[in-house]
């Protein structure tokens, strides 16, 4: 019993050993490059800076240029609007360069992108100081929606609103909606083109390429076959042997031995006494 004991012991050390190995070998390895382009590069201000004097507008620089129909918003912080609509900007060397990745050949390969072509979203008052958050929603070139929000603090004087201007209130239009959910749309409009210094290429899928397994298979796969060997090693037990156990270090009984008669100590003849 105890042998068994050990045995099993032994077992669920090295299972745990393996899964450990497993897990930080699941860890290590990268994840599938993500395959959505168009994303937004920089802006102007940066996400979670300050800013202390009015700015006429705020830039946000994508990889691609944006959609004729994207949609741009900029709120303060009451919640209410103070975007005056936006146009297209001059595009710019990015500082830092943007990578992204293109199905080629079932492969995913790496591209890297210098330019940021911008949306410039004109600001039409600074009502207050405190958090302002910018939100865009586009769709690139290979169909996939882009969208997201930039936030930023401001810390300057307040300004006045223009002469009759109103907050916006309008949402996307619907067939910028349409492209962004994957829903056919006859009004939709073509979706944004490459940028210069990007060369065409097919649009990559959503999931990891074909044939490949999702990460999680190996390990999962790991942990049902050693649990099978637990679970048969815990279920193993000595093979009964027949007759009573003779206690380690004891004498075999020689053969034809005569027994010790059941019910008492032995008698013996009582000795006669001298004459």
């Amino acid at each position: 019993m105890r042998s068994r004991l050990v045995t099993v012991c032994h077992v669920v050390c090295r299972t745990v050993a393996v899964l450990a190995a497993l897990l930080v070998v699941s860890l290590a390895l990268p994840a599938a490059p993500a395959s959505a382009h168009g994303q937004l590069a920089t802006s102007t201000p940066l996400t979670g800076t300050v800013v202390r004097k009015p700015l006429a507008q705020v830039g946000l620089y994508f990889t691609e240029k944006p959609a004729a129909n994207a949609h741009f918003t900029l709120t303060g912080p009451n919640g209410s609007r103070v975007d005056s609509g936006w146009s297209y900007g001059e595009p710019k060397r990015l500082d830092k360069p943007v990578q992204e990745y293109f199905m080629v050949n079932g492969v995913f390969e790496p591209r890297l992108y210098h330019t940021g072509f911008p949306a410039m979203v004109t600001v039409a008052h600074w009502p207050a100081k405190g958090r302002y958050t910018a939100n865009y929603l586009t769709v690139a070139s290979d169909g996939e929606a882009v969208r997201g929000t930039v936030t930023f603090d401001y810390q300057g004087p307040s300004t006045a609103a223009p002469a009759g201007w109103t907050a916006p209130t309008n949402g996307p239009e619907p067939a910028l909606l349409a492209q962004a959910e994957g829903t056919p749309s006859a009004s939709a409009v073509p979706a944004a083109t490459l940028p210069a210094d990007a060369t065409p290429a097919a649009a990559p899928p959503a999931s990891p390429p074909e044939g490949g397994l999702p990460p999680w298979v190996v390990p999962a796969a790991v942990v049902v076959v050693v649990g099978t060997i637990i679970v048969v090693a815990a279920r193993r037990r000595p093979a009964p042997s027949g007759g009573t156990t003779r206690p380690r270090g004891a004498a075999p009984r020689p053969r034809g031995a005569a027994s010790r008669p059941r019910g008492g100590t032995d008698r013996r003849p009582a000795r006669r006494g001298r004459r």
